[in-house]
């Protein structure tokens, strides 16, 4: 099967094979015209590989996961490894969330030092203020009202 036929198959972009091949997740043959060729267990392997990407990990985690790329991963029952690299993709996210409210934190208090009410965490029950614009204005419709 040909890179197209693959990317078609499996909803990957040619170009994301192509990178997992580079990272040594996914083999091709060379045909004569020197086309990537794959064999019938791609579809399989891309699917398991946007599978485990989509769960949040890496492809370096992903990597991991080799000897099982071929069955039936959102299937299989977690392995003890399996489970350690979401441990520790998970503890990666949480870090980065907290560097982000911290982020989101100073951005709130520079808002409010400078007189401005900012908005509610996304998610949040508190209502928004929208002001003039949640009477139905556009940004055009507001320039000469003050």
């Amino acid at each position: 099967m040909r890179i197209g036929q693959l990317a078609a198959e499996t909803g990957a972009s040619t170009r994301a094979l192509r990178h997992y091949e580079a990272a040594g997740l996914l083999v091709s043959e060379r045909a004569a015209n020197g086309y990537r060729v794959y064999n019938g267990h791609a579809v399989v392997r891309v699917r398991n590989i946007r599978h485990l990407l989509a769960a949040g990990l890496t492809l370096e985690d992903v990597r991991r996961f080799l000897p099982c790329l071929d069955g039936d991963v959102a299937a299989a029952p977690p392995s003890p490894a399996g489970l350690e690299v979401a441990r520790r993709r998970l503890a990666v996210l949480d870090a980065r969330l907290a560097e982000q409210l911290a982020a989101r934190e100073r951005l709130v208090a520079a808002l409010r030092a400078a007189g401005e009410r900012p908005p509610p965490p996304p998610g949040s029950t508190g209502q928004r203020d929208t002001g003039r614009y949640a009477r139905g204005k556009c940004p055009e419709d507001v320039r000469g009202e003050a």
